[in-house]
């Protein structure tokens, strides 16, 4: 008999939901088969089978959230002894629990699980429970029919958010109170808060500066020309990545990260590998270019889509987020024209980027439209100075005002 364990499927990752149980008790087997989909602090991951047998019994059910290391099914793989099984990262051997920290788990027996079970993520189950809301009702357009929380926005919004059995709403008399919807963190929203709570305690400084645009538009245009495939069509923000990474090339104080180390030291990177924030369904994700400022422009575009995708799919895997030094948040697209962003532990800078805007400008004696942008550095303070930053930006400007420099 094997224990299953609850696996390590990023370097950040602590805990994990089960997300989708792709067998149930009595089902044989194989290795490789798929055994479950795990929701974990970066993605919605799957899981393969690394012993065969028959699963003989699952002990989490879909939707609970555990630590590393918990037992969550047992496999009877004909041997008699209880061993078990944790696999540290999706491509790592099994290892024996030996190497797990013991754990006391006290819980009910799991309900017998259904014949059928509609796809849908965790936090859309907790929804649906608390909504009265039948999954079996709703069409998923999500991966494989897997309903998805903006499939449940046209339901809540005609679905009482109350039972009968709930309690009678505060009296008046009971002043300072406001009602409203509870919705439960997921393991994403969790591990955002952690981490932006972290960030609050460094001490950061910001430096803001603005370029003008023309010719960086023009430069795309002409590339964008050249192309029929979508996905190399090139967008405003692979140019400004681009450009970033070059700026980091040639002041790699920025490219840099704190560490405590004998009372505290900066870690320079050799390597340049930006973060890409990106909103998606269950909240902001940062996916990692690798070396940006050696790739070509239409690379940047096809791998920055292919984030994308993925991303709003939830299946972005630990190894598309990990080893950035730096990060990139563009919320132009939105109108948004400034704006200071929140560095991403232990990352020691990130760059926000505003809207394009127009702006009246005098050349030549006479007035003229200029259209512009805005870049914000916020950076930690113990590590970068001031002026280091200002130098940062004064390059990056001049690469964006000069863009030609780009392609050589």
């Amino acid at each position: 008999m094997i224990d299953i364990l609850m696996p390590r499927l990023s370097d950040t990752m602590t805990e994990g939901a089960i997300a989708t149980w792709h067998k149930k008790p009595g089902d044989a087997v194989a290795p490789g088969d798929l055994l479950l989909e795990i929701e974990t602090d970066k993605a919605l991951m799957e899981q393969e089978a690394y012993d065969a047998g028959v699963l003989t019994e699952i002990l989490i059910p879909e939707g609970e959230n555990v630590a590393i290391g918990t037992p969550i099914a047992r496999l009877d793989d004909g041997s008699g002894t209880t061993p078990a099984r944790v696999v540290t990262s999706a491509s790592d051997q099994v290892r024996p629990a030996a190497s797990v920290p013991a754990q006391t788990i006290t819980r009910q027996d799991p309900a017998p699980a259904e014949t059928t079970r509609t796809a849908a993520t965790p936090l859309v189950r907790r929804i649906a429970r608390e909504r009265g809301i039948d999954l079996a009702e709703v069409p998923g357009t999500g991966p494989g029919g897997r309903i998805v929380r903006a499939d449940l926005d046209d339901l809540i919004e005609g679905t009482s958010p109350r039972s009968a059995a709930a309690p009678e709403p505060a009296s008046p008399a009971r002043s300072g109170t406001v009602d409203g919807d509870l919705v439960p963190f997921d393991a994403t929203r969790r591990t955002i808060a952690a981490r932006m709570s972290e960030a609050g305690a460094i001490p950061t400084f910001t430096v803001t500066s603005s370029a003008e645009m023309g010719e960086l538009l023009a430069l795309r245009a002409r590339l964008n020309e050249t192309t029929s495939a979508a996905e190399h069509r090139v967008s405003i923000n692979d140019l400004v990545v681009k450009a970033a990474a070059s700026a980091l090339r040639a002041h790699p104080e920025i490219n840099a990260s704190y560490s405590p180390q004998g009372g505290g030291a900066t870690l320079v990177h050799r390597d340049v590998n930006i973060g890409i924030a990106m909103a998606a369904p269950a909240g902001l994700v940062v996916p990692v270019l690798r070396a940006p400022d050696s790739a070509t422009i239409t690379t940047i575009a096809r791998s920055t889509r292919a984030f994308a995708a993925r991303a709003a799919e939830r299946r972005l895997d630990g190894a598309d987020m990990a080893g950035g030094t730096f990060t990139v948040s563009n919320l132009g697209m939105y109108g948004v024209e400034h704006f200071t962003a929140i560095i991403n532990p232990p990352q020691g800078a990130i760059l926000a980027v505003g809207a394009i805007r127009d702006e009246l400008a005098l050349a030549d004696e006479s007035v003229g439209v200029r259209r512009r942008i805005s870049f914000t550095l916020t950076a930690d303070h113990r590590i970068i100075d001031g002026a280091v930053g200002a130098q940062f930006l004064r390059t990056l400007v001049h690469l964006i005002e000069e863009p030609l420099q780009l392609l050589m």
